[in-house]
């Protein structure tokens, strides 16, 4: 679902210049994974001279009658963003009220997923105020909540998001719902400086999650929390790993932290690995070399790697946060 919005969000870019000719066919579903987003991820935005082609070329699309019911669903979370952009809230309105109608039981999810990647482009703003038209329908629902805390991260609201995801974390029904709360509240407890709660809120992810691949993220975010705990954040994640082994990206930076890699190795990794190019890997390459160096109190070291993290990450991603809240704690 995650892949699915990524690559209907890049392809706005060039609507104003290119006819469209859609026959997309959906993947995954409503289940998706936010700690492992965190891992790579790039923002898309678009200039506001384009705003009018891209509400034409999304028009265009959504009339035609080829679109499956999750692509149809996709494509107005996006119109209904760019409907709120440009003053128009009563069609924003209807395109989520036609959401909800056409897919009923994921609507809410999709607007969760896709307007925290549209406020990347810069309006905050109007994607809260869609998220607020989808709370209007469901009141207290928790993804459009997480959502909300997402888009306040954003702007290093924290105090704001760490509310808006104890509201999450308290509604949440399933156990996805509980998983993606606990993820968004960890980082904005971390980037407070509340990390004892952070990594408490990390373990919270690992619930349900039976496999190295799907554990692995946040392990890493609880070591990352516990540096600045008592916790002994080493020795804690080589006993959750064990004698598993993976050579799948992020596990490198998993053998960086326990001293198995060395900080050239796993810059190596991720420049060559092809998980890791496709993940922005050296995004969080440098930040855990960062970490790795906070553990050992070399502030110079630490320093230098969050300061590269900044520049190697995204405004939007949750190794971008962290890396600046740390710098203003060196």
């Amino acid at each position: 679902m995650a892949s699915k919005i990524r690559c209907l969000l890049g392809f706005l870019l060039i609507l104003s210049a290119t006819a469209v000719d859609v026959s997309a066919q959906t993947g995954g579903g409503p289940e998706w994974d936010p700690a492992a987003r965190g891992f790579g991820r790039s923002p898309d935005g678009s200039s506001s001279e384009k705003r009018g082609a891209q509400l034409e070329a999304l028009n265009r699309i959504l009339s035609t009658t080829q679109l499956s019911p999750v692509d149809r669903t996709l494509y107005l979370s996006i119109r209904a963003f760019q409907f709120s952009r440009a003053g128009r809230a009563a069609d924003s309105q209807k395109d989520v009220a036609e959401m909800a109608r056409v897919m009923p039981s994921i609507w809410q999810i999709v607007l969760s997923t896709t307007q925290p990647e549209l406020a990347g482009g810069g309006d905050r703003a109007a994607a809260l105020r869609t998220l607020d038209y989808g709370l209007q329908r469901k009141p207290g629902d928790p993804w459009l909540t997480i959502a909300q805390g997402q888009v306040n991260m954003q702007i290093a609201d924290f105090a704001r998001a760490v509310g808006l995801l104890d509201e999450a974390v308290a509604a949440a029904n399933s156990e996805s719902e509980r998983r993606a709360a606990f993820f968004y509240r960890a980082h904005a407890n971390f980037n407070l400086g509340n990390y004892r709660q952070a990594a408490d809120d990390f373990d919270g992810t690992l619930a349900g999650r039976t496999n190295l691949h799907t554990r692995l993220a946040p392990l890493l975010w609880r070591y990352a929390a516990q540096v600045h705990t008592p916790a002994n954040a080493r020795d804690m994640l080589a006993r959750e790993l064990g004698s598993e082994a993976s050579n799948e990206w992020p596990a490198p930076i998993a053998r960086f932290l326990l001293g198995k890699l060395t900080p050239g190795e796993l810059e190596v990794a991720a420049e060559s690995d092809e998980d890791a190019k496709r993940a922005n890997g050296k995004c969080a390459a440098a930040f855990f070399i960062g970490m790795e160096a906070v553990r050992r109190n070399d502030r110079q070291n630490a320093r230098e790697q969050f300061q590269l993290a900044q520049a190697r990450c995204p405004t939007i991603s949750e190794l971008n946060w962290a890396a600046s809240s740390e710098l203003k704690r060196l």
